[in-house]
């Protein structure tokens, strides 16, 4: 893989880590165009994937700076006031219960990720039946979510059962061509959210995932990816997600999800007739 491959993979993993369209799709798509996926050994692209997310991660704790500081100490605070029987701040209380929804939220594809780990890890995240597949289904259920979804409360009103709803919709994040971000947007619709606030708490979502994935695959991609082209993607990703989160947040306070859902089943159907007229392969 030379620099520029480096760069672009890097750019269009910030591009779709955070909208939902799937970046594992459009990486696994250019990554089969410029020929960098060794299949004697998918595991190593997996954990090249992983590991550029890290630039995605970087870029939302400087997005977020401000609220996972105050999440941070508001949870420190509260549960040590818990723990000694003293009294709390409202605002702390408020951090801190949000602290809890972020755990809670985690823990479902936490769990799956790691039983199936060596099925993700395998062919099957490069699939290109199962990402085109994926990618419409997504759509359609976002389309069904922005139809049925009332948007009406804000982060002030979050609750435990929208972690535990958007947590489980998380899960199918696991599933190429779902879309981290599409998965757990769809599921804060369904839960009652606005757009905004539905995108707001998936990327804080995506703090411990991604990090727990990249971090897990990071030793093995430094011994099988030249340092420099990771260095090189790393960057780039943190470049691009940064500029894709401030789009994404404004454009959803006036915008459905309805072009993104479009795009996905453009992208899906374009992929299934390819693949049925012999033109890509499946793997």
């Amino acid at each position: 893989m030379t620099i520029f491959y480096a760069i672009l993979l890097g750019i269009i993993q910030g591009l779709t880590e955070f909208i939902p369209v799937s970046s594992t799709a459009h990486l696994t798509l250019a990554g089969k165009a410029m020929g960098v996926i060794n299949y004697d050994k998918p595991d190593e692209w997996t954990a090249f994937i992983a590991v550029i997310q890290l630039g995605s991660l970087l870029a939302v704790i400087a997005y977020f700076w401000s609220d996972i500081l105050h999440i941070t100490t508001g949870f420190v605070k509260t549960n040590l006031a818990y723990a000694t029987k003293k009294a709390v701040a409202p605002t702390d209380r408020t951090h801190a219960l949000l602290g809890w929804m972020v755990i809670v939220g985690t823990l479902p594809a936490g769990v799956i990720g790691l039983l199936f780990r060596h099925q993700i890890e395998g062919v099957f995240t490069k699939d290109l039946r199962v990402i085109g597949a994926a990618l419409i289904a997504l759509a359609l259920v976002l389309i069904v979510a922005e139809i049925v979804g009332t948007q009406q409360r804000d982060m002030q009103q979050l609750r435990l059962s929208d972690a535990i709803v958007v947590g489980l919709a998380q899960v199918f994040a696991l599933i190429p061509g779902c879309s981290r971000s599409g998965s757990t947007i769809t599921g804060g619709l369904f839960a009652g959210l606005t757009r905004e606030t539905a995108a707001r708490f998936s990327f804080l979502l995506s703090i411990p995932a991604i990090g727990a994935s990249g971090l897990l695959e990071l030793p093995k991609a430094w011994k099988v990816v030249d340092h420099s082209i990771l260095l090189v993607a790393i960057i780039a990703a943190t470049l691009a997600s940064y500029a894709t989160i401030a789009f994404l947040i404004k454009f959803l306070q006036r915008h459905s999800t309805y072009s993104f859902a479009a795009y996905r089943i453009f992208l899906g159907v374009m992929i299934l007739v390819l693949l049925m007229m012999g033109k890509i392969s499946a793997s």
